[in-house]
């Protein structure tokens, strides 16, 4: 169990540096509540996204990001208008649901994946 989490913790932080690289500022990373986590959370301009973080030692079952079903999808949108609820916000914002696949030293973001 530690070497996913480290696993899963290690993956969390290439897509943290990737969003950053591309102009995002970190808002929230795993943020928690009684119904489950948001992996990563972040801003650019009025766009808000919410990544999930997929990250695998081999895609020997699949891609990471077909472990995003539309289960956890129905999850994370309403732990995310949960999270919007409990934000200070000034004006608008444009919600997105992203997921961050990373295997290696690849890292693919699909963004408004859901």
């Amino acid at each position: 169990m530690a070497y996913k989490q480290a696993l899963g913790r290690w993956g969390e932080d290439r897509v943290v540096r990737w969003y950053r690289r591309h102009g995002f500022e970190v808002l929230d990373r795993n943020w928690r509540c009684r119904h489950g986590e948001l992996d990563v959370i972040v801003r650019r301009g009025s766009v808000v996204a919410v990544c999930e973080v997929k990250t695998r030692s081999s895609n020997a079952f699949g891609a990471p990001a077909e472990a995003v079903g539309w289960h956890k999808q129905r999850r994370i949108r309403r732990l995310a208008a949960q999270w919007l609820s409990e934000q200070e916000r000034r004006g608008a914002v444009q919600l997105r649901f992203d997921v961050a696949e990373v295997m290696g030293r690849e890292i693919r973001v699909i963004e408004s994946a859901f």
